[in-house]
């Protein structure tokens, strides 16, 4: 964030939070009957943001933000920004020896300040006023779109309390948006977001496919550049959902995340690969808490979701038998629905077609077989991988190599590794064919295949 912006940002927040402390004055002073120079809070004048050029501001008029909008805004961001906004809520009722009520409220386990819940939203924007208050509740419904684009919610894990109990819960994408101006925020692999986003120093003409693969693959990179057009302009979206859902499938190291990562490189997307063997829990409910925000970030990110080994949760299904099966397929059902749902492209990988269940693949637009690679193709391998300045002795036979030893794109980038810790430690350095061929063997062992 440079000097500049910075200061542009935070003089914003200022002017943003002295509003929000006039406010909390306001309904306060109105609520106990003391003097107050306003009617009501919308009395009190909010900062003008009509040109304001943070993404702050700027968000607020994309949406044109009500100051009620805003002022929730305000209550989430405060804990984080200026917390001591907030003190006031701590007030006590001298009749009961304790807080209000009526000002909601809860306390951190390390942060000292007043944490606001939908309660204390509610009494800020409306008081005691029991309409306003009903009317004020769709600022946390699942159809707002402070819920829809992931910016705040309500996070309430005690399902028999009240809702609006709940802490108003900042988003992390959009708490990053706010105060870094950069608008680079890029999640980090954790037990709360359990995906990792995957780059590739390779380019397009490295990927080595058979043709109909690299036309199926060609196909989605078409979608993911003129999908606007195909489904706006031409309004084909009064026929077709928006997302685009494909699954790869075929034998380990033939392409699909290569792939993958070079159709987000290609078109300016964030690719980030869920592992479901990984994100599966033992507890009830968690599965899909644990993919609700990567979704919810990838629809705002544009994202490409890629989702490896998908059959441990999409295989084939049995009889639902007990308790624990059928929490299972609701967990299948709820990925399902998203994946269906979601307006960008989502990739489901798998070792073996077999072991999905058919239900789930007539459900994708492309299904592509990345096969190992034949000889032809392998050659082409060979000599791309080992291009460069590596220093190659000049009698390789790679025609033979190539025709002789079947093997998939990963592992020939294995053998390179191989031989480059073989040629290193020798004077002149140089890779032999001696060093391929013992690095092919190598691979054929791990992978339970009889030595050639």
């Amino acid at each position: 964030m440079d000097k500049e912006n910075l200061m542009l940002n935070a003089e914003t927040f200022d002017a943003e939070f002295a509003w929000l402390s006039n406010v909390i004055t306001t309904r306060l002073h109105l609520y106990f009957n003391q003097e107050t120079p306003y009617r009501d809070i919308t009395e009190v004048p909010a900062p003008d943001l009509a040109l304001n050029t943070t993404f702050y501001g700027q968000l607020v008029r994309h949406y044109n933000m009500s100051n009620q909008d805003r002022l929730v805004i305000l209550l989430a961001l405060a804990p984080h920004l200026k917390p001591h906004v907030l003190d006031p809520f701590f007030m006590k009722n001298g009749l009961y020896e304790r807080g209000y009520s009526e000002f909601g409220g809860a306390l951190g386990q390390q942060h000292g300040g007043f944490l606001p819940t939908g309660e204390t939203a509610l009494f800020l924007l409306a008081g005691s006023d029991l309409a306003q208050r009903m009317q004020w509740v769709d600022l946390f419904d699942e159809s707002h779109y402070f819920f829809k684009h992931n910016i705040l919610r309500i996070e309430n894990s005690l399902n028999r309390e009240p809702y609006l109990s709940g802490v108003i819960s900042m988003s992390q994408e959009y708490l990053s948006y706010f105060t870094d101006v950069k608008g680079n925020y890029r999640p980090k692999y954790s037990a709360q977001f359990p995906a990792k986003r995957i780059v590739t120093n390779l380019e397009w003409d490295d990927l080595i496919l058979d043709n109909q693969a690299l036309e199926d693959v060609h196909e989605m990179l078409i979608w993911l550049e003129h999908h606007q057009t195909i489904l706006r302009e031409w309004q084909i979206d009064r026929f077709i959902k928006p997302g685009y859902r494909a699954l790869f499938y075929g034998p380990p190291g033939t392409g699909k995340t290569m792939t993958a990562a070079l159709l987000g490189k290609l078109t300016g997307r964030d690719v980030y690969r869920i592992d479901l063997s990984q994100v599966v829990s033992k507890f009830i409910g968690e599965t899909e808490k644990n993919l609700a925000s990567i979704f919810d970030q990838a629809e705002n990110g544009k994202w490409i979701l890629f989702f490896d080994e998908a059959d441990a949760l999409f295989g084939k299904r049995t009889t639902t038998k007990d308790a624990k099966d059928r929490y299972a397929n609701q967990e299948v059902a709820y990925l399902l629905q998203r994946i269906e749902d979601f307006p960008g492209v989502a990739i489901l990988a798998t070792n073996l077609k077999s072991n999905m269940d058919d239900a789930f693949t007539r459900r994708f637009q492309s299904m592509i077989y990345f096969q190992i690679p034949n000889a032809e193709q392998r050659l082409r391998l060979w000599l791309k991988t080992f291009s460069g300045p590596l220093p190659l002795d000049p009698d390789i036979q790679w025609e033979d190599i190539a025709q002789q030893y079947e093997m998939s794109g990963g592992s020939i980038i294995n053998v390179l590794q191989s031989c480059t810790i073989s040629a290193v430690q020798r004077t002149p350095v140089m890779i032999t064919q001696q060093d391929i061929v013992r690095g092919i063997r190598k691979e054929f062992r791990k992978e339970g295949k009889t030595e050639l």
